[in-house]
């Protein structure tokens, strides 16, 4: 019995020592799954509501873009900038804060209003210099920062000016101002005009030779002449002084078959100098209504009974 025991034993021990010699086989590992690849995303395009301009919104900004007057570096007087002035331009004036920029008008001319898009962020003062016909008005802008832009509008009882501001971040101009062009050739015409009125009519006219033998009849304008008078050579036609300020009538000589044919003549300040002589010459002017006044010369100085001395 014990012999079989210990065989049992030993057989025990043997299976045992045999299971430890045998070598483990590792254990199999995940299995390893290929990932099929992301689908695309589907792309989705975002659309860009862009907000449509009115076209008169576009014609308006058009207009004041055309009409913007950059400083002009042949415009520079020193430091100043000087525009020419002209009716509806807009002015582009730079500035700076910790800059004052001051805007010139013309001397004597009365300043009668400032008004500025943003009086916030933007010091807007006047002040003058000089004294009589020298005296002269000035603007002085400051903005408060960089990056501000604002329009300004300049009443006068001459004119009015309209500048765009746009402050910068350290450039502003020092200072600006305008000519005239316009009010220069009023200058021009009103001293041609006077050297015109001091001239004489004619060269060489003989007072002894003149002869009033002209009767003006037919209508009443402002522009009626006062008389009418030729020295054997020319005729002449003296208007009223307002003759300057309106429209003047066409001359016209009528001949023996009652018609009219326009003729030359020369302005000489208020007067038409004709350089032959007629017998009847009639102005005219206007259209729908048109104003009608006669000259007919006379003989010896008599007056036709037809014919109404005015």
């Amino acid at each position: 019995m014990k012999f079989v025991l210990a065989a049992s034993a030993l057989a025990i021990i043997a299976a045992s020592a045999q299971a430890q010699t045998t070598t483990a086989q590792p254990a199999p590992g995940p299995v390893a799954v290929a990932k099929a690849p992301p689908a695309p995303k589907q792309q989705t395009r975002r659309a860009i509501a862009r907000k449509r301009v009115s076209p008169m919104v576009a014609r308006v900004a058009a207009a004041n873009r055309a009409a913007t007057l950059e400083p002009q570096a042949q415009g520079f007087v020193n430091a100043v900038q000087v525009f020419p002035f002209s009716d509806g331009t807009i002015y582009q004036v730079y500035t700076a804060p910790g800059a004052v920029t001051d805007i010139a008008l013309q001397p004597g001319e009365n300043l009668v209003a400032v008004a500025a898009g943003d009086t916030v962020r933007w010091v807007i003062g006047d002040t003058t210099s000089g004294i009589g016909a020298e005296k002269r008005t000035h603007i002085l802008v400051k903005p408060f920062a960089s990056g501000l832009a604002t329009n300004l509008v300049v009443t006068t009882e001459r004119r009015s000016y309209h500048l765009q501001l746009t402050a910068t971040s350290r450039t502003a101009m020092a200072a600006l101002s305008w000519t005239y062009p316009a009010d220069q050739l009023i200058a021009l015409r009103r001293a041609a005009d006077q050297a015109a009125a001091a001239a004489p009519v004619s060269e060489g006219l003989a007072v002894d030779n003149l002869r009033f033998n002209y009767a003006i009849s037919g209508d009443a304008p402002a522009w009626r002449p006062l008389r009418a008078f030729d020295d054997g050579r020319q005729t002449f036609v003296e208007f009223p002084a307002s003759i300057a300020v309106g429209d003047a009538p066409p001359l016209f000589v009528v001949g023996p078959t009652g018609e009219a044919e326009l003729v030359n003549y020369r302005v000489r300040g208020r007067f038409y100098v004709v350089d032959r002589i007629f017998d009847v010459a009639e102005l005219r002017l206007g259209t729908k209504k048109q104003q009608v006044v006669r000259i007919a010369r006379v003989g010896d100085g008599t007056p036709s009974r037809k014919e109404k001395r005015s």
